[in-house]
């Protein structure tokens, strides 16, 4: 079953959980705020996509922190962030038994859950 994480208060999020509710996908919801992220979760999903993909650099969190934080973080230092600040992970990560999908695209879900509920 696929699990569906991100906050509950994101639009994208929140178009995300409407859009698998109303064609019958049956999926996990894993809020960040309420629920923490898994530090093996977070790197299973650099590993996949690179913070390239997974990191929001346009949004208000990232845009508040420091220069100096933006500009100084390697690998670990960028991981340590993402497992303190969940948010600035673009939202919503779908994992999909071993894939994974950053963001939200109406026509991608429908690609890749035809078959699997009412996608019609």
């Amino acid at each position: 079953m696929p699990t569906l994480y991100g906050i509950r208060n994101c639009d994208t999020v929140r178009k995300a959980r409407r859009w698998l509710n109303s064609h019958g996908v049956d999926h996990a919801w894993h809020d960040f705020r309420i629920d923490g992220l898994p530090e093996a979760t977070l790197e299973r999903w650099l590993a996949m996509v690179g913070d390239d993909v997974l990191v929001n650099r346009r949004g208000r969190t990232w845009r508040e922190l420091p220069e100096a934080t933006r500009d100084g973080l390697d690998d670990a230092a960028l991981q340590a962030l993402l497992l303190e600040e969940p948010t600035l992970i673009k939202r919503p990560v779908l994992e999909d038994g071993d894939d994974i999908v950053v963001g939200f695209d109406p026509d991608a879900y429908s690609e890749r859950f035809a078959g699997r509920g009412d996608t019609a």
